[in-house]
């Protein structure tokens, strides 16, 4: 299996950014990278290439279901595996979200000093099912 070392957040609001990042960084050890929408996603992945995208939903220029459908129609970026963070989990909008391609949800707001071991399980359980 291989590891998760680098993450790419793609978060709007600063605040989150800095917990997310800072909390990624030191208590999981990751390489992090951030994007404040979208469009900058697109272009920052494939320089960063990560090893799994944290997504948020709703942000300005190009969504986040926008961008998981840019990464997907991409022969370079459709198999990274995605993360979506919200405040949106009710089962029918998790349920969409999945259908979307992403591989699990992360509610908002998050607790900080679980979010590195969330993400690790959600990518080992993604892993463990054949897709690595």
């Amino acid at each position: 299996m291989p590891d998760l070392n680098k993450i790419l957040l793609v978060e709007d609001e600063p605040d989150i950014q800095t917990i997310a990042k800072m909390t990624l960084e030191l208590m999981g050890g990751f390489t992090v990278s951030v994007a404040e929408h979208g469009v900058k996603a697109l272009e920052i992945v494939k320089i960063f290439q990560p090893d799994l995208i944290l997504l948020d939903v709703m942000m300005p220029e190009m969504d986040g279901p926008t961008t998981l459908e840019n990464l997907r129609c991409d022969p370079e970026t459709k198999d990274i595996p995605v993360i979506f963070m919200t405040a949106k989990v009710q089962p029918p909008e998790v349920s969409h979200y999945k259908a979307l391609g992403a591989i699990d949800v992360i509610a908002k707001p998050f607790d900080a000093m679980v979010l590195a071991d969330t993400v690790r399980q959600l990518w080992r359980g993604h892993m463990e099912r054949g897709n690595g």
